[in-house]
């Protein structure tokens, strides 16, 4: 009985182990198939190349400056889309007359596709007839057009900025399951003791969401850092590759350039960061939660 007590877990796992192992393992083996590879651009595999495909992307400018863009690009929308998501699910969580209808306002965002959000961003930031461009000269603040999308230095921060509006409804309807579980004693108790609202939100608010800010950040971290239609609608990588982050670079060697080699090569780079990273999250917490 005993036995059969401790085994019993690990047989109710395994199916779920072994299936996610095999979608998975079967695809990280593939791309390690390719990565080590010649492969033409019909994907006929043809010559074993061993790392060159990957000494061949570190011989390549782009792709060092995508890395490095792709890091910009999810630290500025993650951490831009935390930041921005707490104060506006504080408030969501507050009793008001219309509540719901606020709370469906935030999250329809999130119910639009990306493609068609970037779309409509791409629009709306055109240098000659965008809405951002025509608002602004009405009201005096610039006295001619800008061209938010053809340069760097204006199209990526732009990009970031969506990227974070687009997190937001996400981030806030995790950060609202963490206050909704709060309970209203420990405030009226906090209030009884003469804590203001920022000392509640310090010393209750904030340690009891913690758990749920730390689910938003894995979770949005791995979304933006895979994300493709924000960058590519709106400039696919350009002007001359200054947006491009580490997915938009892999679709544009893959299959513009046909180089599938590299390509796998990239995918399994992009792997290994995530990997890295979530082994690190994951053994931080432990940490944290074995001193608790």
């Amino acid at each position: 009985m005993a036995s059969t007590r401790v085994i019993a877990p690990y047989v109710l796992v395994l199916p779920s182990f072994v299936l996610a192992a095999l979608i998975v393992i079967w695809p990280v083996n593939e791309l390690a198939q390719l990565a080590s590879h010649s492969v033409n651009r019909f994907g006929q595999i043809r010559d074993f190349v061993g790392m060159a495909n990957f000494a061949a992307l570190l011989d390549d400018p782009n792709f060092i400056a995508s890395l490095w863009r792709t890091g910009i690009w999810t630290i500025g929308v993650v951490g831009g889309a935390i930041i921005c998501s707490v104060p506006v699910a504080l408030v969501l969580n507050e009793d008001f007359y219309g509540r719901d209808l606020a709370r469906v306002i935030v999250m329809l965002p999130w119910a639009v596709s990306l493609t068609m959000t970037a779309i409509v961003w791409r629009w709306a930031l055109s240098g000659e007839s965008g809405m951002l461009n025509s608002a602004l000269l009405e009201l005096g603040v610039i006295d001619q057009n800008i061209q938010w999308l053809a340069e760097a230095s204006t199209a990526f921060p732009m990009q970031i900025l969506i990227g974070i509006l687009v997190t937001i409804p996400f981030t806030v309807t995790i950060i609202l399951g963490g206050l909704s579980s709060i309970p209203d004693d420990l405030y009226e108790a906090a209030a009884l003791e003469g804590a203001g609202r920022w000392e509640q939100f310090r010393h209750i608010t904030l340690p009891l969401i913690a758990p749920f800010l730390n689910i938003a950040l894995v979770l949005n971290t791995i979304y933006v850092f895979n994300s493709f239609p924000i960058i590519w609608a709106m400039t696919q990588g350009g002007p001359a590759n200054s947006t491009d982050i580490l997915v938009t670079y892999l679709y544009k060697v893959g299959f513009r350039l046909g180089k599938l080699g590299e390509a796998s090569a990239v995918s399994l780079v992009m792997f290994g960061i995530l990997l890295v990273f979530t082994l690190i999250y994951v053994r931080l917490t432990t940490a944290k939660g074995a001193k608790i």
